[in-house]
């Protein structure tokens, strides 16, 4: 077993690449499930190794796509400390927010060898991540189960809670042209006692993450 930095590894890269692919399937998954767009939209795909499904709606698609191409530089600077998916009512007002809470060591206990003036890892490293993932996946999946129906004309938003630093440096670099990021809303950041439920928690050596959501008690 070999300690490391995560800059020995550059794993903030191969760690923002598995979230950001992990996190697109996840949140094409939560508005099917939470049928906040029609089921004509999706189409089921596989990945993980389970059945998913993925919207072919083109706008929608680009939107997520852009967001986390965004959100990108955030976590493999390990500045994103939540990704949250939030659910709103016509009125704009919160019903559901899916929050994946993410955390990355900045020591690397794992088994690696120094092969061509570099670290190399061994694949059952990320082998086992995607596990811990599919976990998640099939989670989701399922979270109707213990969720309430939500009201007709629902629409989402995708937000990133960052380190202070990292705010800063947002508000100067714009990744892709016209897509900034601004401030969300207070009321998309907060809902007045919620009902929390824990749906599923990872631990590898490389990321930890948390999944859980904050419902509204009264929906309609």
């Amino acid at each position: 077993m070999t300690t490391l930095t995560r800059q020995d590894l550059n794993f903030g890269q191969v760690v923002a690449d598995i979230l950001c692919e992990f996190l697109e399937v996840a949140i094409h998954l939560i508005l099917y499930v939470r049928e906040v767009y029609p089921s004509g939209i999706f189409q089921k795909r596989k990945k993980y190794n389970v059945p998913v499904q993925m919207s072919c709606h083109p706008e929608l698609n680009q939107y997520i796509q852009d967001t986390l191409h965004c959100m990108k530089p955030l976590i493999e600077k390990n500045d994103a400390e939540k990704v949250v998916v939030v659910i709103m009512d016509k009125e704009h007002r919160p019903v559901e927010r899916f929050v994946f809470e993410i955390s990355q060591p900045t020591l690397l206990s794992i088994r690696c060898v120094f092969k061509d003036s570099a670290w190399v890892c061994s694949d059952t490293l990320l082998s086992h991540v995607e596990q811990l993932l599919r976990a998640f996946i099939l989670k989701i999946s399922v979270c109707d189960a213990v969720l309430n129906n939500n009201p007709p004309g629902c629409s989402f938003s995708v937000l990133v809670h960052t380190r202070e630093v990292a705010t800063r440096s947002m508000e100067k670099v714009q990744v892709i042209k016209d897509f900034p990021w601004i401030v969300a809303d207070e009321q998309e950041v907060h809902m007045t006692e919620p009902r929390l439920i824990p749906l599923k928690t990872m631990t590898s050596d490389i990321v930890k993450m948390q999944l859980y959501v904050e419902e509204r008690a009264q929906k309609t």
